[in-house]
């Protein structure tokens, strides 16, 4: 299915433009055409089939149904919308307060802040077309994990007490509401093939316009490293399973930032490279949900020891992952 994309590519770098496969060149531009090419396809084939499914799917929804719910059913339903609606830290501010203005527990929402920007419906079509199945489903089952831990950790040392002000009125007012507060349901509006054909070229148009620059800068790290970085190199700094390399990959992502689209090019040049898949999968994380751009947004909502806790727990928890992935045999 993929290979026109890469007979594309030698037709282009190795015919057209006349460079060699076997200068480092000629390689990382090889799989820069190649992985661009491939990625593009898929986003705009893939992100306007899923829009026709989800047309109807907004966030007021999503924040009203989990308003509803049991504390800990709550936890997992977070999670789960986290990971199938297109938020990343640059929308977090007003889903944030959109959550605690109808009540939603912190540690849901949480849950769902923690989630979203780790796992979308682009980076799991990238994911499975990179790496296959088995990472995808991995990749998924850990981010929920830790969305789901971190939201019940933040709520059982109540850190709700450290949002700001403003922020902490809203939840205390969202709560008094939900059992006072009733509203007649809105009729459902059903919406023709036309119109769910219009939603899904606008979502189209506006999601890969937004994602396009990562996929450049994704995919030119990644060829940068898959070409220039010396053979052996990444696994004998970072590849042998030393204790410390997790921790280190961890430290190494959070100067640096990209959303889950352009982070999954990078990661499949660093396991070709031999880099293991806990530390990818620790740096990789680090870099899309731990990076410094997101905190500085988060900080408009809460006070610094919240910002500190949720740092330590995210920080931990991709430690862990990295260590159990390097050290559990996965087959």
């Amino acid at each position: 299915m993929f290979q026109v994309f890469s007979d594309f590519a030698s037709w282009l770098i190795y015919s057209l433009i006349g460079l060699s496969p076997d200068t480092r060149l000629g390689e990382s531009l090889h799989f820069f055409v190649e992985d661009t090419t491939k990625i593009f396809a898929l986003l705009v084939v893939m992100i306007y089939v899923i829009a026709l499914l989800r047309a109807s799917l907004n966030v007021e929804k999503v924040r009203d149904y989990l308003a509803g719910k049991h504390r800990f059913f709550g936890y997992g339903m977070g999670a789960v919308f986290g990971a199938i609606t297109p938020f990343c830290s640059c929308s977090s501010i007003p889903v944030f307060l959109g959550f605690t203005s109808a009540g939603i527990p912190l540690g849901i929402t949480m849950a769902f802040l923690i989630t979203s920007p780790l796992i979308n419906e682009v980076a799991v079509l990238l994911l499975v077309g990179l790496l296959g199945w088995k990472f995808t489903a991995m990749y998924i089952l850990i981010g929920i994990a830790v969305g789901i831990l971190g939201g019940m950790f933040l709520d059982a040392i109540g850190a709700e007490r450290w949002l700001q002000s403003f922020a902490a009125d809203a939840l205390k007012k969202g709560r008094e509401n939900q059992e006072g507060l009733v509203t007649e349901p809105e009729e459902e509006q059903k919406l023709t093939l036309k119109e769910r054909h219009e939603f899904a070229k606008d979502e189209t148009t506006e999601i890969f316009g937004r994602v396009w620059k990562w996929v450049f800068i994704g995919v030119g790290l990644g060829a940068a490293l898959h070409g220039f970085v010396p053979d052996g190199w990444i696994e004998a700094h970072l590849g042998d399973r030393q204790w410390w390399s997790v921790p280190a990959a961890v430290f190494l992502g959070i100067p640096l930032y990209s959303n889950a689209t352009g982070v999954i090019p990078v990661m499949e040049s660093l396991i070709v490279n031999g880099l293991p898949i806990g530390t990818t999968l620790a740096f990789c994380m680090s870099t899309v949900a731990a990076s410094f751009p997101e905190f500085i947004l988060l900080k408009q909502v809460m006070q610094w020891k919240l910002l500190a806790t949720l740092f330590v727990v995210l920080l931990t928890a991709f430690t862990l992952v990295g260590w159990f992935f390097n050290y559990v045999p996965l087959m």
